[in-house]
């Protein structure tokens, strides 16, 4: 891992979720227009059958929900940056639902993998949540912080940054990014005690992971995940 990963980030770089009643369309696109590999489904419960892609050791969790999703929100998460090999220009997408996407030559704009933008009201409540109360180093001069080689960048737009419908994940757009952490209920007590808001507390599923939910200031979700794939353990001491 890089030297600015902190030492409770168990993965090197960021998952990001969304959901979608487009099944077959959506997997057209990030398999065909983007180039996403397809590796594997897992039910997830409540109707719902995550579709696992790989992008460099990150996972894009495309959720397919039986029930009907509520429209994405204005606010929340905005676009996916993706930083590919062999891509020479920049080229903007939009999936079946609306999601945006971008296609970059690596390294442009200082994304070596990707990068998830979300809507924040001042480069202040950005960095009070993901840089203070998580402990993700900073981006100097950009109001981004870096999850080893995945970057969160907040994009000041306040007219939207609080139209997130924060109380609902399971709508349709990106909704949540996921890190890979050493011991879930640590960090998430310890983002608690910071000021942060909980979106759901730490639970162990079955064998495979301990999971948690934290919210930003405008109530983005991002999951704290303990791997037993990657951490060996599900203890949650």
């Amino acid at each position: 891992m890089s030297d600015q990963t902190p030492s409770w980030i168990a993965k090197d770089c960021l998952d990001v979720g969304l959901f979608t009643n487009q099944l077959e369309d959506m997997l057209t696109f990030w398999q065909t227009d983007v180039g996403l590999p397809f590796d594997h489904m897992l039910p997830v419960g409540g109707g719902v059958r995550q579709h696992r892609h790989d992008f460099g050791g990150a996972v894009l969790k495309l959720n397919h929900a039986r029930d009907p999703l509520s429209p994405a929100s204005r606010g929340g998460y905005l676009r996916l940056i993706i930083a590919k090999d062999g891509q020479t220009d920049i080229q903007d997408l939009t999936d079946p639902d609306g999601n945006h996407v971008r296609l970059v030559p690596i390294g442009q704009s200082g994304v070596e993998h990707w990068a998830i933008e979300v809507a924040t009201a001042s480069a202040e409540a950005f960095l009070t949540h993901y840089h203070h109360r998580l402990g993700l180093p900073r981006v100097p001069d950009q109001v981004a912080v870096r999850c080893g080689r995945s970057l969160i960048v907040g994009i000041i737009a306040p007219d939207i940054a609080d139209e997130t419908d924060s109380d609902e994940m399971r709508r349709t757009g990106f909704r949540y990014t996921t890190i890979q952490v050493a011991k879930v209920d640590s960090l998430h007590a310890q983002a608690l005690e910071q000021g942060a808001t909980e979106g759901a507390p730490p639970r162990t599923l079955g064998k495979t992971a301990r999971i948690s939910f934290l919210k930003d200031g405008h109530g983005n979700w991002m999951e704290l995940s303990q791997r037993a794939s990657i951490t060996g353990s599900l203890d949650p001491g």
